[in-house]
């Protein structure tokens, strides 16, 4: 079977998004509190590569993607050209030093999980970020398009869920424990603000991540989870046909615009968002202007600053606005 490219971009889940942004900010208090404590917070190379099963799945992968892109490899004993793609899978791992975890699962083994991503033959390639996952490739792929797979995966996870990966100790031992971070001062109300959204209790989860920013206006985890959260807040009760059909109908009024862009966002059509509001931003004036703005503003703070999404979209407003 030939290796089949898959493309990466325009991967967005506002869920994901919000759970990369929280892990970042776990695993960075981890690795303050472990160097304060005399440690390094590291893992050894020999912990880049691990076995997975169906029972240790959610800890393994979907647990540790909100730190690291855990690249999935999808194996059996009987397979010949797993026994060449394994071994390039397992060196390039320890090669890239903690940007990257390979999980590698026996299909034999775990028939559910192959079944759960819809693996058609093997070797599989996938990826996980964030929860999120993500098809590579399947079949044996050379090298040279595994690393320009993997490269493209390190900037995805980076660039648009602010995962940095894991800090590696060359001497470290295998299966030595990371220090576990101290709860900070708004985890009960940042947990309770997360359970609301899980629940779809979209106001309890407003109230929760209100009351984290009464105390602290500037935290990023609470900004980003109410600004998540009232996007989903105000597209609960639309009608997707008639707020596209009123957008169409209406490319001058302020709120049609608004309400298909917030549509577009949840969608994951980032650069349709933004670009349909800074086409709005252009064709208005006074306070409709200004409301089509913030909104714009209030999109950027959903998707996060760092997103070159977000980036380039400032630099277009600019353009629009002066």
């Amino acid at each position: 079977m030939q290796p089949r490219n898959m493309s990466m971009s325009g991967v967005v889940d506002l869920a994901a998004v919000k759970a990369a942004q929280e892990a970042k900010a776990k695993a960075e208090q981890t690795r303050a509190e472990a160097a304060r404590q005399g440690g390094t917070g590291a893992v050894a190379p020999a912990d880049l590569v691990i076995d997975v099963d169906e029972a240790g799945f959610e800890r393994d992968v979907l647990q540790r993607s909100a730190e690291v892109p855990v690249v999935i490899d999808f194996w059996a004993e009987w397979c010949q050209p797993c026994k060449q793609l394994s071994p390039v899978l397992e060196r390039l791992a320890v090669e890239y030093a903690g940007r990257i975890l390979l999980a590698k699962i026996d299909v034999d083994a775990n028939q559910m999980l192959m079944q759960q991503f819809g693996v058609q033959g093997i070797p599989a390639v996938f990826a996980v970020v964030a929860g999120q996952a993500l098809p590579l490739f399947q079949g044996a792929a050379g090298e040279q398009q595994i690393r320009e797979t993997l490269d493209q995966l390190v900037q995805v996870a980076e660039q648009r869920f602010g995962i940095t990966g894991l800090s590696v100790d060359a001497d470290a031992q295998p299966g030595d424990t990371v220090t576990e971070a101290p709860e900070g001062p708004y985890d009960a109300a940042l947990n309770a603000a997360a359970d609301a959204l899980d629940a779809g209790d979209l106001a309890g989860a407003v109230r929760a991540y209100k009351n984290v920013l009464a105390d602290d206006p500037a935290h990023p985890e609470a900004k980003l989870g109410l600004a998540q959260a009232e996007l989903l807040q105000r597209v609960q009760g639309f009608d997707p046909q008639k707020v596209r059909r009123e957008a169409a109908d209406q490319p001058r009024d302020a709120a049609a615009q608004i309400a298909a862009a917030d549509l577009d966002l949840v969608g994951g059509h980032v650069e349709d968002a933004f670009g349909r509001l800074i086409e709005a931003v252009r064709h208005t004036a006074g306070d409709d202007r200004d409301t089509v703005r913030r909104r714009l503003l209030e999109l950027f703070e959903v998707v996060g600053p760092d997103d070159p999404r977000v980036i380039g979209a400032r630099r277009a407003l600019a353009r629009a606005l002066f």
